[in-house]
């Protein structure tokens, strides 16, 4: 459907080059290839889902200050 080749390549290139300066390249470029890093690593990674449950201070609201029965 969309064909992207050297041309169309080059052009965005171009334009990013006009957008942000040749100064900047070399950061986006790290920063995208970090993200992309992370993002492989997080869809490779399984889930990690803690059901452990966590112990309450206080075991029944009457306890607390303030609370009417």
């Amino acid at each position: 459907m969309f064909g992207v080749g050297v041309p169309e390549l080059l052009v965005v290139l171009v334009v990013v080059l006009l957008v942000f300066g040749y100064k900047k390249l070399p950061e986006i470029g790290g920063g995208l290839g970090r993200a992309i890093r992370n993002f492989r690593r997080a869809t490779s990674e399984p889930d990690e889902i803690d059901i452990t449950p966590k112990e309450n201070k206080h075991s029944s609201t009457a306890d607390e200050p303030g609370s009417k029965i």
